[in-house]
């Protein structure tokens, strides 16, 4: 005897597929800065220094000197050599009147001339012009304060949010095969 054959046979589905990926694009935009450094203030006071140079004796040393002082010194000079000619000519008066009668005559008058007009002996020296110390130095040092003042920087920051785009994927099928199953009996 013979039993029946059964023959099973199943078919699966067959799709064409049509699919279209995501798409998603991040982008991060750069934060806006603006950082504005203020300068400092800056202040400088000073008060000036001050130099007095006397130099009075220097000029004086040099024979510098005004009007009033040096009519004051000529005046001094012309009386001093007065008074030296007048000395002069009281002890020239005084020779000749003491050794008048003592048979020397003319030859006082030749001695008194020889001294008086004969060669004298030169005199030099030498001398520092200006004097050492004649020019009187008076020095005030000057001041300088600063002050200064640091500015803080102004920094003024946008953060921008993050750009997110997307699209979203899309998944489409045909079915080119529906699933079957077929099943034979044989007998």
């Amino acid at each position: 005897m013979r039993f029946p054959e059964i023959h099973i046979r199943t078919y699966d589905i067959i799709m064409d597929w049509n699919i279209q990926d995501p798409v998603q694009t991040i982008r991060q935009p750069r934060a806006d800065q603006h950082i504005e450094q203020p300068a400092a203030i800056l202040e400088i006071n000073s008060t000036r220094a001050q130099l007095h140079l006397d130099t009075t004796q220097a000029r004086r040393d040099l024979g510098l000197v005004g009007p009033l002082e040096s009519i004051d010194n000529y005046a001094k000079e012309g009386k001093k050599a007065v008074l030296e000619g007048m000395a002069r000519r009281a002890k020239e008066g005084r020779q000749i009147m003491e050794n008048a009668g003592k048979g020397m005559g003319r030859q006082i008058i030749q001695n008194i001339a020889k001294e008086k007009f004969g060669p004298k002996p030169l005199q030099f020296n030498l001398k520092f012009v200006p004097s050492i110390g004649s020019v009187k130095v008076d020095y005030i040092p000057g001041e300088t304060e600063i002050n200064i003042t640091p500015q803080k920087p102004k920094i003024d920051v946008q953060m921008n949010k993050p750009i997110h785009e997307y699209t979203p994927g899309k998944i489409t099928g045909e079915v080119l095969q529906y699933p079957k199953v077929e099943i034979d009996v044989i007998l």
